[in-house]
């Protein structure tokens, strides 16, 4: 049996033994063990692809953890925990109490920032790098980027300090889709060659001493060189930009050229100023299925095969479809319509609605708070901008929503998609920000239990006159089968008659109130449950009446404060009402790790049999 050298890699230092020769084959080596990983469990799988040779070049370089290497997003983090003794750790990835799909300080000392946004890597290194500085320390800081997160906002004001901070840090902008700069070409392979050879930059530098040398002339003469090596720069290299915010800018290289990766990291890692180094690399690369379907190898698993008698089950419409299609309905009615997303087309459910009206889509990259305030001045001017953007991602334009939507009273529609929890975890559960939009002005808060409410509810947003907030999970929206009532503004909705006790639940919460409410029955329990449809505004009325006469239980996919919880519980104060009460919700004051849904849930007493045993229980207390 042959042995892998990925078996033998323990630690990054087990990579200073073998030659470059060798390292290509453990490139393939991880290739495999990545495919294999996120067959079973899902992941991000290709830009993990996309990254090997670096990661490995990386630490081939570098001397991790005591030099610090820091991933935006951490998507591209597989390969970097598989480099650091979590090869069969990666096995469990992204269930509970697992490998986490995103970097975790706790998880590993060579984690050294945790990171489920984008545009935090240039920050944070810098951070890093400034700590050194000042305690004159000599460790290397190397942070990775992508070319989607590049244009974050955060990452741009990085970009902006990093040359006035620091004399050592390492940028490296891993363009995975050719959205700065063209191929790499025969040109940009021999300016690099140039550009990171030792040997040029010494000779370089003894021409400009030499030059300030010659009596009377020479610093104009050297200062004239500088001009000239400065306008050739700006005509033949792409990242004259860079080099204008003080960076010493290398590339673009070929992310994928093991040897010429190696090379380059060397030749950088005692440079005197900020190095950028731009390589391009293929998502995907290296697996046959990536050229058929690249978008879906960000996120990947791969379908197992059914028995050869099994009936195909046919998924159900999810509630990003649902949304996608009540957008297009939309536009098809209402020219002002627009949509507007943050690098998040196809997540959002929005791939559709730019198939039909192409002109009328926007994607601005990973830039949230541009996204909402360029929807206000569409608003401004007239037109009725959708903006879909994922809840979580949502939280990081929070201030634009207040300052530039809702002080100004501009209808802008805001479709929040992943409200709720997730298989990704703390970064990326969608169940910490309803507090924050109820305490806005000017803003309507709609949680729509199936399609054809989704549906009801965009209609409703498109005539109101201030902002509105549609928030959804990641599930099914198939309509539920129960009564139905019209939408109004601020009303509930009736779903299942009951005189014992009352579910007040939100968004599809509905679903699971009424099985258990057909549970209770079983137990002679007779289960009202209401549809709460708004959370701003509130259909205050209808629950105090129902708080006069039973015993109230509030159902969320949202933490315990800020959400149905909160509203009922400031109910109960204000109009002095006595009346049992259980709230179920997650628990404000706890990080929920990540894992599937339906185990988070168990954890937290959220599934069906928890809820009614516990139901059961609070009713019987009551008697």
């Amino acid at each position: 049996m042959i042995t892998r050298i990925l078996d033998k890699i323990k630690q990054p230092e087990d990579l200073k033994q073998y030659n470059v020769e060798e390292l290509k084959g453990l490139c393939e080596e991880i290739r495999s063990h990545l495919v294999e990983v996120c067959s079973k469990n899902g992941g991000h799988l290709g830009s993990n692809l996309g990254v090997v040779e670096l990661t490995v070049a990386l630490h081939k370089v570098f001397n991790s953890p005591t030099d610090k290497i820091l991933y935006d997003i951490s998507h591209q983090g597989y390969v970097h925990k598989i480099l650091t003794g979590r090869k069969d750790y990666l096995n469990s990835l992204r269930s509970y109490q697992g490998c986490s799909g995103f970097l975790q300080r706790e998880e590993s000392s060579h984690d050294h920032f945790g990171a489920g946004h984008a545009g935090t890597a240039l920050s944070a290194g810098l951070g890093f790098a400034a700590a050194r500085d000042q305690r004159g320390g000599r460790e290397k800081v190397i942070s990775i980027v992508g070319d989607a997160a590049l244009g974050c906002g955060v990452s741009l004001e990085a970009l902006n300090n990093i040359a006035e901070t620091t004399k050592d840090m390492i940028v490296i902008l891993n363009d995975n889709k050719m959205s700065i700069s063209p191929n790499v070409g025969a040109l940009s392979k021999y300016l690099n060659r140039i550009i990171t050879d030792k040997n040029y930059r010494h000779v370089r530098e003894n021409v400009k001493q030499f030059l300030t040398k010659i009596p009377r002339f020479g610093e104009s003469i050297r200062s004239g060189v500088s001009k000239i090596e400065d306008a050739a720069k700006s005509i033949f290299v792409p990242g004259a930009i860079f080099e204008e915010l003080g960076f010493h800018y290398i590339g673009p290289v070929d992310g994928h050229n093991l040897d010429s990766l190696i090379s380059i990291l060397e030749a950088i890692a005692t440079d005197g100023k900020p190095v950028l180094l731009h390589v391009m690399t293929e998502k995907g690369h290296g697996f046959h299925e990536a050229d058929s379907c690249p978008e879906r190898l960000h996120g990947f698993k791969k379908k197992v095969p059914a028995e050869p008698d099994a009936v195909p089950k046919t998924a159900d419409k999810s509630f990003s479809q649902s949304f996608g299609e009540a957008a297009c309905q939309l536009a098809a009615k209402d020219s002002r319509v627009v949509s507007i997303t943050a690098g998040m087309l196809s997540g959002t459910g929005m791939t559709v609605f730019k198939e039909r009206f192409p002109d009328r889509t926007y994607d601005v990259g990973i830039a949230e708070e541009h996204g909402v305030v360029f929807a206000g001045g569409m608003a401004a001017n007239g037109l009725r901008p959708v903006v879909a953007i994922y809840a979580t991602f949502m939280q990081r334009a929070m201030d634009c929503v207040y300052h530039d939507i809702c002080l100004q009273e501009l209808p802008v529609i805001f479709c929040m998609d992943r409200a709720g929890l997730v298989e990704d975890g703390p970064t990326h559960h969608g169940i910490y920000d309803i507090g924050f939009w109820r305490s806005m002005p000017n803003l309507n808060i709609m949680q729509p239990r199936d399609d054809s409410e989704m549906k009801a509810m965009m209609d409703l947003a498109l005539v109101l006159d201030h902002s509105t907030v549609i928030r959804y999970p990641k599930s099914s929206s198939i309509d539920l089968s129960c009564s139905r009532s019209e939408l109004k503004l601020g009303k509930s909705e009736i779903i299942r008659e009951g005189s014992d006790a009352v579910i007040w639940a939100v968004g599809r919460e509905c679903d699971l109130a009424l099985k258990v409410a057909d549970d209770l029955q079983a137990k002679d329990f007779s289960v009202k449950v209401v549809n709460a449809r708004f959370l701003k505004p509130f259909d205050e009325e209808a629950f105090l009446a129902d708080a006069a006469k039973m015993p109230i239980i509030t159902l969320e996919d949202h933490v315990r404060t800020g959400g149905l919880a909160s509203i009922a519980s400031e109910l109960f104060v204000k109009h002095k009402v006595d009346q049992s009460y259980l709230p179920k919700a997650y628990p404000e004051a706890e990080i929920i790790t990540w894992g599937k849904v339906d185990k988070l849930r168990e954890l937290y007493g959220m599934t069906q049999p928890q809820l009614v045993e516990e139901i059961t229980q609070f009713l019987n207390a009551g008697k």
